[in-house]
C-alpha cells in the first residue's frame, strides 16, 4: 500500500513539475486563436514574419536609411524622441520593427544573437533599404546590434549601441570587472535571474513565473531600478512613450520576453573583445552612449570595450541614467554623431 501511495505521489510531483517547466504555446499572430494583424509585416525565408512601422522622410527621398532595435519589454511602437523638423533637415528615415515574439512578429523558438543579425539583414532587403544602413540598438536591443557587427558588417553603414545590453560571461574581460559590475545590479535576484538564463535556460520559465520571489527587478517598475535623472525625465518629458505592454506580450511572455533574456545570455560565439573595426576605412563609425547613474547597465563594462576597442567611439553621460535617451536634445546629438560624425 505504501508503495503504491508513493507511486501515486511521485506521479503528481513530476507532473506538477513538468507543467511548472514547461511554457504554454504561442499564440500567434492571423492564427484562429491569436491575435490580429494590424501592421505591415515581411515574410522571412523560414516563414515567420517580422512587423514593422515606418517614420521620418519617406524612404525614396531619405539621405540617412536608420533601423532602430528596441530594448526588453518594447517593441516597434516605441519611438526615438526626433522631431519631424530634424528628419526634415537631416533627411532621416526610420524602420521600427518587433524582434521576434514580441509584438505581431512571429516568435522564433531557434532565436539566438546571430538569427537577431540575419533577421535585421532580411527586413532590410525586403524594404528595399540599400546595400548600407545604419542601426541604433537600445539597451536589450545592444545585443542584436553587437550581431549585426559580427555577421553583416558589409551592410553597416554606422552603429549606435544606446545604454546597451551587457553579458557577464563574455570571454576575455577581468573576473574582477564582472563581479563589481554585478553587484551593482539593483536586487540580487537579478543576478540569479541572469545565472539562471545562462546556465540553466531550460528552468526561466518557472524562475519568471513563480510566485515565491521577484524574479527580475527591472520588470517591476519600481523606483530601485531607476536613477534620479530617470525618475525626473519619466515626470517631466512627454515624449517618453507609453508602449502597451499587453500588445508587447500578446504572442506569450514566454516568447517575447523569456527568449530574449535566453538569447542575450546565452554561451555565444564572438565577444565583443574580439570584433574587428567594421570600417577600416573610416567610411562610418560605431558609438557607445552610456549613463554613468545607470542602474540596470553598469557603465563600468561598456567603458572596458570602448578602452579596448579604440575604433568605437564612447560617450558617458555623466548624470544619465537608463533612460537618456528619451531626452530629444540627447536624442538629437545621438543620432547626428552617428550620421554626420
Amino acid at each position: 500500500m505504501f508503495g503504491q501511495v508513493a507511486l501515486a505521489v511521485g506521479v503528481v510531483i513530476v507532473r506538477y513539475i513538468y507543467k511548472a517547466l514547461k511554457p504554454p504555446p504561442p499564440k500567434i499572430c492571423g492564427t484562429p486563436d491569436g491575435p490580429p494583424v494590424t501592421s505591415p509585416r515581411i515574410k522571412l525565408r523560414d516563414g515567420r514574419h517580422l512587423s514593422y512601422r515606418e517614420a521620418g522622410v519617406a524612404k525614396e527621398e531619405a539621405a540617412y536609411k536608420i533601423i532602430v532595435i528596441h530594448g526588453f519589454a518594447s517593441s516597434k511602437d516605441q519611438s526615438l524622441p526626433v522631431s519631424q523638423e530634424l528628419a526634415e533637415e537631416l533627411k532621416l528615415y526610420f524602420l521600427y520593427f518587433d524582434r521576434a515574439g514580441y509584438g505581431e512578429s512571429d516568435p522564433n523558438p531557434k532565436r539566438s544573437v546571430k538569427s537577431e543579425a540575419f533577421d535585421i539583414q532580411e527586413l532590410a532587403d525586403a524594404l528595399q533599404l540599400g546595400s548600407k544602413f545604419y542601426v541604433i540598438g537600445i539597451s536589450m536591443g545592444g545585443y542584436p546590434a553587437w550581431s549585426c557587427i559580427k555577421y553583416i558588417p558589409q551592410r553597416l553603414a554606422g552603429v549606435a549601441l544606446v545604454a546597451p545590453f551587457v553579458h557577464y560571461w563574455w570571454t576575455g574581460f577581468p573576473s574582477d570587472l564582472y563581479k563589481k559590475a554585478f553587484r551593482k545590479l539593483p536586487a540580487v535576484s537579478d543576478q540569479w535571474t541572469f545565472r539562471v538564463a545562462h546556465y540553466a535556460p531550460w528552468l526561466l520559465y518557472w524562475w519568471m513565473t513563480q510566485n515565491l520571489f521577484t524574479s527580475l527587478s527591472f520588470m517591476s517598475g519600481g523606483p530601485s531600478v531607476f536613477s534620479q535623472k530617470d525618475l525626473e525625465i519619466l515626470v517631466k518629458t512627454p515624449t517618453v512613450p507609453q508602449v502597451d505592454q499587453e500588445k508587447i506580450r500578446q504572442q506569450g511572455v514566454h516568447e517575447s520576453l523569456h527568449r530574449d533574456i535566453m538569447a542575450g545570455y546565452a554561451s555565444w560565439e564572438f565577444s565583443p573583445l574580439d570584433l574587428k573595426n567594421p570600417f577600416p576605412d573610416d567610411n562610418g563609425s560605431v558609438h557607445i552612449w552610456q549613463g554613468y547613474e545607470d542602474k540596470m547597465i553598469p557603465f563600468e563594462i561598456n567603458r572596458y570595450i570602448s578602452e579596448k576597442l579604440p575604433w568605437i567611439k564612447y560617450h558617458e553621460v555623466p548624470d544619465g541614467g537608463h533612460m537618456f535617451l528619451c531626452e530629444p536634445s540627447v536624442c538629437e546629438s545621438i543620432i547626428r554623431a552617428l550620421v554626420l560624425g
